[in-house]
């Protein structure tokens, strides 16, 4: 055979090659789901342990501080938050942890615990070769963690802590999904199909993610739903994933106000939690110091 004729054969062998991955992913993303087999790799044994704590209802404030005195990275994480900017609007400093873990409540210590999670996770030598890929998704789960608290905040509607852990946490499926690419190089390479593998899969495998780690049923459900727009949802979980998907949205388009005005036109989760287009320019432009602070303290 010819040089020019095995060239022309390339393009063929790499399609070839992409689609037989992607039909083994996707085999191996189906039978993870059916057998509840859902763990993201290398992520920290030490938050995993924090988190079930913080999960439980009946925890008591004592218990969640000796636990996280015992995880000296976590219990530091938690008073830069505490301290933070965006938590700490009077600006009086706290020195002792439990005065951290007063200040900030359950789901605002979920997100230290999942933002220390993900530092350590993007540092894991397993995952040589993403690390940008990661900071991309962690940047904008932090940004989407960000907007969800400041139009919570701005509305009334949901608790400002709780929207902040659900857009954090919006993002787990997709994070699975890209640290077991690993193994399939030629998908990762053709993007096309990775991305809808990403966009068929994401929803369910965070749903069986989340609910591994015992995350309340109002953040599993707005996550699971949030981007399908004939969801039927109830009460805080309904609230919740207007929100997340309003906040979605901004984050994609917060500096293109014609494309912002495209994806909001005629947007119900809007509406429902009183916003209009007007108001959602308002939270971007005229929320630029406190986004930041909330990045900082979520270490983004």
């Amino acid at each position: 055979m010819s040089a020019s004729a095995s060239e022309s054969l390339a393009p063929v062998a790499v399609q070839r090659d992409a689609s037989m991955e992607a039909f083994e992913f996707v085999r191996a993303l189906a039978t993870q789901l059916s057998s509840h087999a859902i763990e993201l790799p290398s992520f920290p044994d030490v938050a995993m342990r924090v988190h079930k704590v913080l999960s439980d209802e009946q925890v008591s404030t004592d218990r969640i501080v000796r636990v996280l005195g015992a995880e000296p990275m976590i219990a530091t994480r938690v008073l830069t938050m505490a301290n933070s900017a965006a938590l700490n609007p009077g600006s009086k400093a706290v020195m002792e942890l439990r005065a951290a873990v007063m200040r900030l409540g359950i789901d605002a210590l979920r997100s230290a615990v999942i933002s220390f999670a993900m530092a350590q996770l993007r540092l894991a030598k397993n995952f040589k070769g993403i690390e940008r890929h990661l900071s991309a998704l962690w940047q904008h789960s932090v940004l989407v963690a960000s907007l969800s608290y400041v139009i919570a905040r701005r509305g009334n509607r949901a608790n400002p802590d709780t929207t902040m852990l659900t857009g954090l946490l919006a993002g787990v499926g997709k994070l699975y999904i890209l640290t077991h690419s690993m193994s399939h190089p030629a998908l990762f390479a053709d993007q096309v199909t990775y991305q809808r593998i990403i966009r068929d899969w994401h929803a369910n495998i965070a749903k069986a993610l989340l609910e591994s780690w015992g995350v309340a049923d109002e953040i599993v459900d707005a996550v699971h739903c949030y981007e399908d727009e004939s969801r039927e949802l109830r009460g805080n979980s309904a609230v919740l994933a207007d929100v997340l998907e309003v906040a979605d949205i901004l984050s994609l388009c917060k500096d293109a106000p014609e494309l912002m005005r495209e994806r909001l036109k005629d947007r119900k989760s809007m509406v429902r939690i009183g916003l209009d287009l007007e108001s959602c320019r308002r939270v971007v432009s005229e929320s630029q110091e406190e986004l930041s602070a909330l990045r900082e303290a979520l270490g983004s």
